[in-house]
C-alpha cells in the first residue's frame, strides 16, 4: 500500500506536474538501490497518490516489470477496476511502446513524463502511441517536466554502471 500522499492544494497544473515528477524521482531511487534502471511511476487520481512502481525487470526476471506496468497493476487493484478512468500516470522517463499500450488499454486520462527517450519513447519522441487516432483511446501528454533532473538521474546510473564494468574487466585482466 502506498503512503497517503497528496499534492498541496492551490497549485497550478504545471506545479502539480512538477510535484509528482519530483516524487517519481524518489520512487526511481528505489529501482537504483536494487540495481535497476532508475525509472519511477505513480498513478494519481484527484491529486491523490493511488499507486507507485519502479523498474524491476532484472530483479523479477520479467521483461514487463517496468515502473509504469507495476504502477498500473497496483492502481487497478486499488480501484478494483482495470479501467483507470480520470487518472494521471506520472513517470520519470517517457514510456516505451509496451507501457504506452497498457496506458491506452487502461484508459488513463493523461501521461506526464520527465526525460525524453530518443530510443524507445512512445509518447512523442520515436512513436506516439498514447495520442494516435488509430487507437480507441487517446491520452493527453505533457512531456519534459523536470527533464534535466530526470535525465541526469538515469545518466548517472549508466555512468556508474559503465565504470563498474570497466573496473571489473581491468581486475579480470590482472587476475584479481
Amino acid at each position: 500500500m502506498v503512503e497517503n500522499i497528496a499534492c498541496p492544494p492551490g497549485l497550478s497544473l504545471q506545479q502539480q506536474d512538477e510535484f509528482w515528477i519530483e516524487y517519481t524521482q524518489k520512487v526511481a531511487a528505489k529501482a537504483e538501490e536494487i540495481g535497476e534502471v532508475p525509472v519511477g511511476a505513480v498513478v494519481v487520481l484527484d491529486n491523490q497518490l493511488i499507486a507507485e512502481g519502479w523498474n524491476q525487470s532484472i530483479t523479477n526476471n520479467d521483461p514487463t516489470a517496468h515502473a509504469e506496468i507495476i504502477a498500473l497493476k497496483k492502481a487497478g487493484e486499488v480501484l478494483n477496476n482495470y479501467r483507470l478512468i480520470d487518472t494521471t500516470l506520472y513517470v520519470s522517463l517517457e514510456p516505451c511502446p509496451m507501457c504506452a499500450g497498457a496506458m491506452v488499454h487502461a484508459r488513463v486520462k493523461r501521461v506526464v513524463f520527465g526525460a525524453y527517450d530518443d530510443k524507445t519513447g512512445a509518447a512523442g519522441s520515436v512513436f506516439n502511441l498514447v495520442d494516435t487516432s488509430q487507437l480507441n483511446h487517446r491520452l493527453s501528454i505533457s512531456g519534459g517536466v523536470n527533464k534535466e533532473a530526470c535525465a541526469t538521474q538515469i545518466s548517472r546510473f549508466f555512468q556508474k554502471r559503465r565504470a563498474a564494468h570497466k573496473l571489473k574487466k581491468q581486475q579480470e585482466k590482472l587476475g584479481l
